[in-house]
């Protein structure tokens, strides 16, 4: 009888060693792009700018709640300006946005982020870092992130700040040119990203 029982415990312990040690799996989560949004703010020595991109397609992978790595697409062609209220003026700026001087959408109609880690912190922060493909340039960021796992849903938030001039976006950037004065729009902008991802 003991040592019936002796073997059970043996059987027991090992099982329960190898649970402990055995990896999670990693699931993949697919960006909803219809509840997904992405904001952009630019501003200039006169004002600022702001509307909207979409977010077309992503995953992000996740192990054992944890965020592990990923990528979203966005199409450029879809960019929107939502500050302008008078339609003329709005369809001016818009239309400067998606020429060449600005991020020729004819020519590069994506634009994409893939991270190369996630640093998780504390209470679902993150320290993302990443490669940042814009107009064919590809350079590397890195921002705080907020991201929440729940159950078959996983939510994620960020403000990546980016530096046009490193993607030969040089329209009245200080970078390229001198005494711009009022002329003057800033090389940062701000990408405000809220992606919605399911299993």
């Amino acid at each position: 009888m003991k040592s019936t029982n002796l073997k059970n415990l043996a059987v027991l312990l090992l099982a329960g060693s190898i649970y402990a040690f055995a990896p999670f799996k990693v699931v993949s989560y697919k960006v909803d792009g219809q509840s997904s949004k992405l904001n952009w703010q630019a501003k200039k020595a006169t004002g600022e700018h702001s509307g909207t991109i979409a977010v077309s397609s992503g995953t992000l992978n996740v192990e054992n709640n944890v965020l592990k790595g990923g990528s979203f697409e966005l199409d450029t062609k879809s960019i929107t300006v939502t500050d302008v209220t008078d339609a003329e003026t709005n369809g001016k700026l818009l239309g400067h946005l998606k020429s060449d001087d600005f991020f020729g959408v004819e020519k590069y109609p994506k634009a994409n982020f893939v991270i190369t880690s996630a640093k998780p912190l504390t209470g679902g922060q993150y320290e993302i870092k990443g490669k940042l493909t814009i107009k064919g340039v590809t350079n590397e960021v890195s921002f705080p992130a907020t991201v929440k796992v729940d159950n078959a849903k996983l939510t994620a938030n960020a403000k990546i700040t980016v530096d046009r001039s490193k993607y030969g976006i040089k329209f009245r950037s200080k970078s390229f040119f001198e005494n711009l004065g009022d002329k003057l729009i800033y090389d940062d902008f701000d990408l405000n990203v809220a992606l919605v991802a399911n299993k």
